[in-house]
């Protein structure tokens, strides 16, 4: 999948600089908020067909919550921290951190709020965190516990990372993992332009 994200990315970037004239660029604005809202869409139908993560909800009340909040804080005040080292500005640093890991998103609403080069980092960011996430879960599993091992994941840990985490660890673990990738997926729309528009 991340393959196939990196290279549509290179396909359009080569679209972009030998077929499409600068402006065709309005037409792919309006087609990307087109295709945000069918990919939230489609995350709300998978969170709202998986009737055990509701009833794990119910089971453990508010303490569910912990691990996917913890993990959002430490995105982004891990971000927060890098982008003072590189230069960013603390909204951009902030923004493009609490994408934790959904970059098709996140680069989308990126890309509007702050223009190209910002929707590419925050692209790129996301797809590493995610490629870091499958290498870093056994460790962190092994060494710090098996909850700690759902958060290198991000929002990523409903689905892509989720069969590492699962064998990393245990199946209540893995379950955690979902509510978890549920959660911070829901903060992801919410959290980015928030972010970039109050820092």
């Amino acid at each position: 999948m991340i393959l196939f994200a990196l290279g549509s990315l290179l396909l359009g970037i080569l679209c972009g600089y030998f077929l499409f004239p600068p402006e065709a660029v309005p037409v792919m604005d309006r087609l990307m908020s087109y295709a945000l809202m069918l990919l939230l869409l489609s995350v709300g139908i998978e969170v709202g067909t998986n009737k055990t993560v509701f009833r794990k909800i119910r089971e453990y009340n508010v303490r569910i919550l912990v691990i996917p909040f913890g993990v959002a804080v430490g995105s982004i005040a891990g971000g927060l921290l890098l982008g003072f080292f590189l230069g960013m500005p603390v909204n951009e640093s902030a923004a493009v951190s609490s994408g934790f890991g959904f970059y098709s998103v996140s680069a989308v609403i990126l890309r509007g709020l702050g223009g190209a080069q910002l929707g590419t980092v925050a692209f790129m960011t996301n797809v590493l965190r995610e490629l870091m996430a499958f290498l870093m879960i056994p460790f962190v599993a092994r060494h710090f516990g098996r909850y700690a091992a759902v958060a290198p994941s991000g929002a990523t840990a409903m689905d892509t990372t989720l069969p590492v985490i699962a064998r990393a660890t245990d199946d209540e673990t893995a379950l955690i993992a979902v509510i978890s990738g549920v959660v911070l997926t829901a903060l992801v729309p919410v959290l980015v332009p928030l972010l970039y528009n109050l820092l």
